[in-house]
């Protein structure tokens, strides 16, 4: 390829990506390697036959920071007579990874994300660490301010029912196990005893760490066994303070 080829090819690439995140994000961006660097999965880099040398790992540290702190004045704001509890509970129902899985294929995320993925490997966090790497580049590229209007604007505003979720009960299970494939840490749920039978019988599960016993739960069904099991978890490493 001669130079000029070269160039027309990197100029096209640029284009066609200003385009896609325009229509994710709602303007047009200044830096646009900025915002592919937001998409790219660590899988890409790992890949021999791609050109990637970085992932979103660090937009993404720096965009779940902000999004976090976006969405707590929020919710301080909507709600000035709530205590510190529920305002923490309802910031976690909004920015868990099931969550934000679900808002980054609702603003068409999940169709430009780059990465190289086999059919076993797991792709429940990728779009949602994705979408808090974008919020990391529009801060860097835009500024505080325009990385807020579009949190507000472009995602709570159109995506988000606070009625809703105040009415929903937090699933302890999913947001553990969103939490462990965050850190990379070794998550297991065991059923390890059953009392009693019939309609009496109990069902005690545990929740594992790496190997570690961490917290236990009783209940009538392995289900509530295992929730129970797991809002002690959150307790211990206190997963809703965050």
């Amino acid at each position: 390829m001669n130079l000029k080829s070269f160039f027309r090819v990197v100029f096209l690439k640029r284009n066609e990506l200003t385009i896609k995140i325009k229509n994710i994000v709602g303007f047009y961006p200044n830096d646009v390697f900025l915002f592919e660097k937001a998409l790219i999965h660590k899988s890409a880099v790992y890949d021999h036959s791609s050109d990637y040398s970085e992932s979103n790992e660090r937009l993404e540290f720096l965009g779940d920071a902000i999004l976090g702190a976006v969405v707590a004045d929020y919710l301080f704001k909507e709600y000035p007579k709530k205590d510190e509890g529920f305002l923490t509970k309802m910031r976690s129902k909004i920015v868990s990874r099931h969550s934000l899985n679900e808002l980054a294929k609702k603003i068409g995320l999940d169709k430009v994300v780059i990465a190289k993925l086999d059919k076993k490997s797991k792709t429940d966090s990728i779009y949602g660490n994705a979408f808090e790497a974008l919020i990391g580049a529009i801060y860097l590229d835009k500024g505080s301010k325009s990385c807020e209007k579009f949190i507000l604007e472009r995602i709570i505003y159109p995506h988000i029912s606070l009625d809703k979720l105040e009415n929903e009960e937090t699933n302890f299970k999913s947001l553990i196990i969103e939490w462990a494939q965050k850190e990379k840490r070794e998550l297991v749920f065991e059923i390890i005893s059953e009392l009693g039978e019939g309609r009496n019988k109990i069902f005690e599960a545990c929740v594992k760490l790496d190997g570690e016993e961490i917290s236990r739960g009783r209940e009538k069904s392995k289900k509530k066994a295992e929730q129970i099991a797991a809002n002690q978890f959150c307790k211990k490493f206190k997963l809703l303070d965050e």
